[in-house]
């Protein structure tokens, strides 16, 4: 992989002598190249934000949010901070009937009732450590995955919806139809749930989830997003660096887009997830004020191995970097 790196980007300086910043074609053709190594379909945004320049692999397709719709729900609660609605101080309480399974702590590791946390701290491990239950409390009290898509479509970006609690989507990607009355259990409860499942039943219930339209975004709406984000469009400076700077923070998915860049570079970003689905979003800070590149990185209907999906957004990444430091 490394000898097939150093030609992309030996290709790459050789074309920037023949063409202007029209030039990333050149970079599509490569992740269209890249995304096979997905073993399903990849859907890759790249924009530079400092030119505008762009690449994209299944633009408008949808494809399953997994817990990069936590970017979408940060930036509706972040909003309603900004017009006075909500603080950060904010204290939401959580009983244990409202835990949900999947990533995080909260459901983990605390099993009496009780809790009491800051909307500021439920954002950061929710963005942080992807925890569910945070997750779930905070698309509560930001009025629902309704009130999600309508701040979406209010900041003009189109292609993303926000429908279902993590509990409910973990539950329908399961086949648990229950799974809303199961709150509150134990976290072995959840595995004994799981457990009881027919197989035809869960792979029935995996094939109906990626067929649906719920909690989807194509990665040119994640990407508008993200660049709304960073110019200031959708949230105030404080707020917009609050959640910038949350996201450097994120400890999940290290060798996916940041699995093959150089050491030390600045990524903020969100990853996500489920089934057959394997995502990262966020912005690369590029070395020698080469400026800062968003990219999407969604994965669906794949059956390879996790680490070979995250390999492909890697290279996929590696190659969005290189591309917009060596042809400026």
């Amino acid at each position: 992989m490394k000898i097939a790196r150093v030609a992309v980007v030996v290709l790459l300086l050789v074309n920037s002598a023949q063409v202007t910043w029209s030039a990333e074609p050149a970079l599509e053709r490569e992740l269209a190249r890249l995304g096979m190594l997905s073993g399903g379909t990849m859907g890759i945004a790249a924009i530079h934000l400092e030119s505008g320049r762009s690449a994209w692999l299944n633009a408008d397709e949808s494809f399953p949010m997994a817990s990069t719709y936590k970017v979408p729900i940060a930036a509706r609660l972040l909003d309603m901070v900004d017009n006075g609605a909500l603080s950060l101080s904010d204290r939401v309480d959580i009983g244990i009937e409202e835990y949900a399974p999947g990533s995080g702590v909260i459901a983990k590791l605390l099993d009496d009732p009780g809790l009491s946390v800051s909307i500021h701290n439920l954002l950061e491990i929710m963005l942080l450590i992807s925890d569910n239950t945070a997750t779930d409390r905070l698309l509560d009290t930001v009025g629902g995955g309704n009130a999600v898509t309508a701040h979406m479509n209010s900041l003009g970006v189109e292609g993303i919806r926000v429908d279902r609690p993590t509990i409910r989507l973990i539950g329908d990607w399961l086949g648990i139809e229950d799974m809303p009355s199961a709150a509150g259990k134990r976290w072995e409860d959840y595995e004994e749930l799981v457990d009881e499942l027919p197989k035809g039943q869960r792979e029935q219930a995996a094939r109906n989830f990626e067929a649906d339209p719920r909690d989807t975004s194509t990665p040119r709406g994640m990407a508008t997003l993200l660049e709304k984000i960073w110019r200031g469009d959708a949230l105030s400076k404080s707020s917009g660096e609050l959640l910038i700077d949350i996201m450097e923070r994120c400890e999940t998915g290290t060798a996916r887009l940041k699995g093959l860049l150089p050491e030390g570079t600045v990524v903020a970003h969100k990853t996500g997830t489920i089934g057959r689905t394997t995502n990262d979003v966020g912005v690369i800070s590029l070395p020698d004020e080469a400026g800062h590149v968003i990219v999407v990185a969604f994965i669906k209907n794949s059956d390879l191995d996790g680490p070979v999906r995250e390999r492909a957004i890697a290279e996929a990444a590696r190659a969005v970097h290189d591309y917009f430091l060596f042809t400026r």
